[in-house]
Parts: C-alpha cells; sequence; structure tokens
C-alpha cells in the first residue's frame, strides 16, 4: 500500500503541473491538441472537444501538446487562437503555469496539514538514531546498514535519543578514520550487530550516511483559523529555500553532490516508507516532492519549462522567432540529456534496494 500511496501521488503531482499549463492555455483562448501523462505510445485515451486525452507508456512525466507543433494539422498558421500568434505574455503564463501550479498545491498541502493533522509542536523523541539515507558503495551500505535502521549501540554503549545523540555519534565516526566500530542496529523485529571502518577523507572520518534523531512530530490543534495559514506560510518558505538551495550547491558543486542524486525509484521507496508512518509524514513528503518538481522545471534547460522560458525570453529580445532550426536542436538535446539521466537514475536507484542488493550478493 505504501508503494501504490507514494506512485499515486507522484502521478497526481504530475497531473497537477501539466493541468496548469492546460488551464492556462485553454483560459486565454489558446488551442491545445492533447494532455498527455507519459511518453512514448498511447495506452489509453479519450477525445474530447477537440483535445486527445492519453495515459502513455512511459511514467517520465507528461506534456501538453498544441497544434502549432503538428505539421500535419489542419488549423491554418495564422489562426489568432494558437499559442506561437498570441503576446508573449500570454505564452509566458502558459509556460509558467505548471511551476505555479505546483507551487500552490504545495502550500495547500501544507495548509491541509495544519487544518487535518495540526500544528508542530516539539519533537518526541526516543532512544536510538534514525539512518535516513545511505550513499553507495560507502562504509555505511557495506557495512550492511539500511534505510530506516536504527542504531542503538555504538562500542557496547547504548544512544540516547534526541539531536545529541545524532551529534555524538557523528562525532565518533568524525574521529575514528579507518577504524572498526561495532554497532548494533534494530530493523523492524531483529538486531544487527554491524562492523563498519569510517573512510579517512582528509583525517576526518566519513561513513555516507544520513542521520537523525528518532522519535515522532507531535502536533497539537490549531488556535484559530490564521495559525495554519501562517504555519503553512513559514513550512513553504522554508522547503522552497532548502530545495532551491541544494540544486544551487548540485550545479555549483556537481563533483561532490551528483551522488546523492535520486530518480523516481528512490523517490517511491521513500513516499513508501513515509505512508508506513503516516502522520504528517506524507503531507511534508507531497509538498516536498512538489516543490522539488517546480524548481526542477524552472532550470533553464532544454524541454523543461525553464528552457521554454529562455526562448521566450530571446524571442522577446529578438524581436521575432527564433529559427526552427535552433528550437528543434534545443529541444532534441534536452530530450536525450533528460531521458538518458532518467534511465541512469532508474538503474542506481534499483540496484540501491535492499531485495536487489540481497539478490546480487548471493
Amino acid at each position: 500500500m505504501g508503494v501504490l500511496t507514494a506512485l499515486a501521488i507522484l502521478a497526481g503531482l504530475i497531473v497537477v503541473h501539466e493541468a496548469g499549463h492546460f488551464f492556462a492555455a485553454t483560459w486565454q483562448g489558446i488551442r491545445v491538441s492533447s494532455f498527455s501523462i507519459g511518453f512514448g505510445p498511447v495506452l489509453l485515451e479519450r477525445q474530447r472537444r477537440g483535445v486527445q486525452f492519453a495515459l502513455r507508456a512511459i511514467p517520465l512525466g507528461g506534456f501538453v501538446a498544441f497544434p502549432d507543433d503538428d505539421e500535419d494539422s489542419e488549423i491554418p498558421k495564422t489562426d489568432p487562437n494558437l499559442l506561437s500568434n498570441r503576446p508573449l505574455p500570454q505564452r509566458a503564463l502558459v509556460i509558467a503555469a505548471g511551476v505555479l501550479a505546483n507551487l500552490l498545491l504545495a502550500w495547500l498541502v501544507l495548509l491541509a496539514q495544519g487544518v487535518v493533522v495540526g500544528i508542530p509542536d516539539g519533537f518526541s523523541a526516543t532512544p536510538g538514531v534514525l539512518v535516513s539515507g545511505l550513499q553507495a558503495g560507502q562504509p555505511a551500505a557495506l557495512a550492511g546498514l539500511q534505510p530506516g535502521d536504527r542504531i542503538v549501540s555504538l562500542a557496547g554503549e547504548p544512544i540516547a535519543g534526541g539531536q545529541e545523540a545524532v551529534a555524538a555519534l557523528v562525532t565518533a565516526v568524525k574521529s575514528s578514520p579507518e577504524q572498526p566500530l561495532t554497532l548494533v542496529a534494530e530493523r523492524g523485529q531483529r538486531q544487527l550487530t554491524l562492523e563498519l571502518v569510517p573512510a579517512d577523507v582528509g583525517g576526518t572520518g566519513r561513513i555516507g550516511a544520513q542521520l537523525q534523531p528518532f522519535g515522532s512530530e507531535a502536533f497539537r490543534p490549531a488556535r484559530g483559523p490564521l495559525e495554519p495559514i501562517r504555519q503553512a506560510n513559514s513550512d513553504f518558505s522554508a522547503l522552497l529555500s532548502r530545495t532551491a538551495g541544494g540544486f544551487f550547491t548540485l550545479i555549483t558543486h556537481f563533483g561532490e553532490t551528483a551522488g546523492q542524486v535520486s530518480g523516481p525509484v528512490k523517490i517511491v521507496e521513500m513516499g513508501a516508507s513515509l505512508a508506513q508512518q503516516g502522520g504528517g509524514s506524507l503531507f511534508l513528503f507531497t509538498a516536498l516532492i512538489s516543490i522539488n518538481l517546480a524548481v526542477l522545471n524552472a532550470l533553464p534547460l532544454p524541454l523543461l519549462d525553464g528552457g521554454q522560458f529562455v526562448l521566450l525570453l530571446l524571442e522577446g529580445l529578438r524581436g521575432r522567432p527564433l529559427p526552427e532550426k535552433f528550437q528543434m536542436a534545443f529541444m532534441q538535446s534536452g530530450f536525450v540529456f533528460l531521458v538518458g539521466l532518467s534511465v541512469v537514475l532508474i538503474v542506481k536507484d534499483t540496484s540501491q534496494l535492499p531485495a536487489v542488493q540481497q539478490l546480487l550478493s548471493r
């Protein structure tokens, strides 16, 4: 059920993004030829008011198509309701609407969390440190740790709870480069004794694991109708800032951070884990992924909304449309890049799934 929930959330976020483009176009009377979820061959389709609504075979996003892009379209190229014949501000709104739709959805989800679940009221820590993420090929993963494990002791000493426990464990790791550490981790109902050797990175120990306090977030009812709005504003600003900062760090320090990039398989795995936890975790997951989709699509890369916006900006500065050959080459390079990146991430993330790792280790 957790995996199905995560897949449903991802599909819903894609639908919302494409719906932003679709409604921004139809609201302005611009002709739309198709609304598709996925790429490639059509699995299911329905025609309504001249628009093809389709579910396609490759679930790596979606798109809204316009008659302008169809060479066989019977609509005259001079039709004033074609997207290419509309003023730049109207076309810019259509391009930006997908990003705006995902941002609005994220804010509404955070608002719903405040109304349905309540307002965050502190963190109830319990003994142990949670392993929330791992880097493939690093000491923690090689020792057998998995995301979701709870580290309960180190070198025979029980680990207390809270942020102090995380800091103490990190300090122990940093001070022990290339020295074996014995720890006990809980995985479900089992206890595992593992030995890991932190890598020596400039004289500091590193194990390639993301650690956080173990416990649960406490919530309380909102004090009045405005408190959920204020909380949603605060959480939205924090998530957007961190997400944008994360993408900036990825671009400026690509060599150091590329290994942390995850694809759809890892996102589904994380969402499935959060779905099982319940509470406000699923609200936060939905808002975070929606903001990530918005920021990702805003990047000035071919085939993304940001890339389309760059072409529109160049057209405005130039005073006339860009050559079709240039636009086609720009978009084709983006398609090859994004599909290739998606395949690489899917293969990488799939190989890191616990069940696959166990199979490969036989």
